[in-house]
């Protein structure tokens, strides 16, 4: 249409109760470009993630200051958070928009995935977001009736997308947590973890709650069970061994913890897991050529790859007569074909006369051809062979 001067495109949704229990339900998404007309101030009861790919503007939450806008950026608009945006009028942006809610969005909050503060936030790059967006957008187009299911998975990939491409997030993560991690197996305590950080306690602590939602002490703890299980599940190392590797001297507290952590103590673990996985762990991702197998089944599967064996001799049988004509020959039926068709309903029209003469010394019955008794006639009986 002349005279509009920007492109719009948005749906919005209903969610039924059952799909509130994937803890994440999508309410809306939408797609906009060019000058668009300001938005606000309104407060919403959702989550919602604009994420502006290219162009510039202003926002404002709680009636404070504008805020420039400069793409790729993010504005997080908070359920209960007045909010107050627009594009540049003479040059517009292009954005897209996801509207969410549910459960699991405050688990999301913990591991610091919103901003807490009212300003945009800087996005390197805006193309795994895209993508994760145009899954719900291609879903509401096409009018599946799993929609919602896929609408959520999707929501999800936005929310991990978002934070990876924070421009204040490496493409491996956060230096400090890496860190953190690799020297998490030393029997060291948290203040010679700080230390070796560079940072004060405090500010660790609230480093590692902003960015994991859990404590020090608690990402300390998880980061040794994971190894703790990897070794249980891939080596022979006694539990003592085990537990030293992870950075416990005391092998019986390092039970005890197991225990209460994951839920059975470290030699059940093993044993459920080996039981589990019969066929071990490898390094590298096997190819199609060469699927990964259980030792003990191998011996059941046959090898393609080996000459089939000669056929046996097949036992001479006295001459049936005179050979039929090829084209006569018997084929070859699996199960599924021997099923009669379905016969036509009501009488054949002129254009199509019944036949019932189909081959030489058949007949067909019930829409099947059955071989016919050429002294008689008649069809030949199941089991009646061709010879009196």
């Amino acid at each position: 249409m002349n005279g509009v001067r920007y492109q719009t495109w948005m749906r919005y949704f209903t969610a039924a109760d059952v799909h509130w229990k994937l803890g994440l339900v999508c309410l809306g998404v939408g797609l906009q470009r060019g000058p668009l007309p300001a938005v606000g101030p309104r407060t919403l009861d959702r989550h919602v993630a604009v994420v502006v790919s290219s162009g510039r503007g202003w926002f404002s939450a709680n009636g404070g200051p504008r805020h420039q806008v400069l793409g790729p950026a993010l504005l997080w608009l908070l359920p209960g958070v007045e909010h107050h945006y627009a594009p540049n009028p003479e040059t517009g942006w292009e954005e897209s928009f996801v509207e969410f809610s549910g459960s699991a969005v405050e688990a999301y909050s913990e591991l610091g995935l919103f901003s807490p503060d009212d300003a945009p936030v800087p996005l390197s790059a805006t193309g795994r977001i895209n993508d994760a967006v145009g899954r719900i957008v291609r879903a509401a187009r096409g009018g599946s009736p799993l929609f919602q299911v896929e609408a959520s998975a999707a929501v999800h990939d936005v929310l991990i997308a978002l934070w990876h491409a924070r421009t204040d997030v490496t493409d491996d993560g956060d230096p400090l947590l890496r860190n953190l991690t690799r020297n998490a197996l030393l029997p060291i305590s948290v203040e010679d973890h700080a230390a070796r950080c560079g940072l004060a306690l405090p500010v660790l602590r609230d480093v590692v709650r902003r960015s994991t939602g859990t404590s020090l002490k608690e990402y300390l703890i998880e980061a040794r069970l994971s190894v703790a299980k990897d070794l249980l599940t891939n080596t022979e190392l006694p539990v003592h061994d085990v537990a030293v590797r992870v950075g416990h001297t005391d092998a019986a507290y390092f039970s005890r913890m197991f225990a209460k952590r994951v839920g059975v103590p470290p030699v059940r673990f093993r044993r459920q897991q080996r039981r589990q996985v019969p066929g071990g762990w490898s390094e590298s991702v096997p190819g199609p050529d060469d699927p990964p197998m259980v030792e003990h089944d191998r011996s059941q599967v046959p090898d393609r790859s080996a000459t089939p064996p000669a056929a046996a001799p097949v036992a001479q049988e006295r001459d049936p007569g005179p050979a039929r004509p090829a084209s006569h020959a018997q084929p070859s039926f699996g199960p599924e074909e021997l099923t009669c068709p379905a016969r036509p309903t009501g009488p054949p029209g002129p254009e199509a006369p019944p036949t019932t003469n189909v081959g030489a010394g058949k007949e067909e019955i019930d829409g099947c051809a059955r071989p016919v008794d050429q002294a008689s006639g008649r069809p030949r009986r199941k089991g009646q062979s061709g010879q009196r």
